[in-house]
């Protein structure tokens, strides 16, 4: 089970509600263009394609593809009324159902945490197969070693993450988001850059942060006595509680997201 639920379709799209802001100014920064042909790699129930399809206007093409029926069935509803074509597939990212060289630009976000060393290196080398030669592929991810929230222990997600990560498994590719620009220097992409933005929540919380951390703090107070890390815990394992830091009038909560892009050579 991952440590703290990710994956799960709702929560990423609670996510996406909570981060829009930094989600759509990391897609900003890939470089798509007004006719672009994008592929939205792993797109789940289609969060991103919206915005995709506002930066690629009428005359560009976008698809999105993911591996859950259910999500590809949610993603072709939100896009049935969109003002470009776009496609919504069900495949693999380890085995992605198009010729070589098919978009001008591969988007893949929130879905690294779920593959494995070796997965990664696959999806990675698909991602590169399917972009035409001077394309783009970029790749953003949530880096764990920036969560935190206050008032409290600084360090008392840092400590959860450094001990759930310690043995391979979901924590650990939490951890592992920071050197996706070594990755994708390795599948062979060129010219590879890489950002990191801080994505900064304070009080009063949104109805959509409030829905997104609190569940996803419980969870981490939940599993952190079985990893012996010790701390105040017992305030976050209720969103509701009066003692919760996400209750308080001096709420601040922060998350890493990582954008790294690369050219097809």
């Amino acid at each position: 089970m991952p440590v703290l639920g990710f994956t799960r379709a709702t929560t990423a799209d609670a996510h996406f509600a909570a981060c829009r802001a930094t989600y759509l100014d990391l897609l900003g920064r890939v470089g798509i263009r007004p006719g672009d042909s994008v592929l939205d790699a792993g797109c789940g129930t289609g969060s991103f394609l919206p915005a995709l399809t506002g930066l690629v206007g009428p005359d560009g093409r976008v698809t999105g593809l993911d591996l859950v029926r259910e999500n590809v069935e949610q993603a072709a509803h939100r896009t049935a009324a969109l003002p470009c074509p776009v496609d919504v597939d069900r495949g693999s990212v380890l085995s992605l159902p198009y010729p070589d060289g098919s978009f001008d630009v591969a988007w893949c976000a929130n879905l690294t945490q779920c593959l494995g060393d070796g997965e990664l290196r696959t999806a990675l080398a698909e991602l590169r197969r399917v972009v035409r030669t001077g394309g783009l592929v970029a790749v953003k991810d949530l880096d764990a070693t920036l969560v935190t929230v206050r008032p409290g222990d600084p360090f008392l997600l840092t400590d959860f993450f450094r001990a759930a990560g310690a043995t391979p498994g979901y924590a650990a590719r939490l951890l592992r988001t920071r050197d996706l620009y070594r990755w994708l220097r390795e599948a062979g992409l060129a010219d590879v850059v890489q950002s990191t933005v801080l994505s900064e929540h304070v009080a009063p919380l949104s109805a959509e942060e409030l829905a997104y951390y609190g569940p996803s703090f419980a969870s981490a107070a939940t599993r952190a006595p079985a990893l012996g890390v010790p701390g105040a815990w017992e305030p976050l394992l209720d969103p509701a509680d009066h003692r919760n830091p996400l209750r308080s009038q001096d709420t601040y909560v922060s998350e890493g997201n990582v954008l790294a892009v690369g050219r097809v050579g």
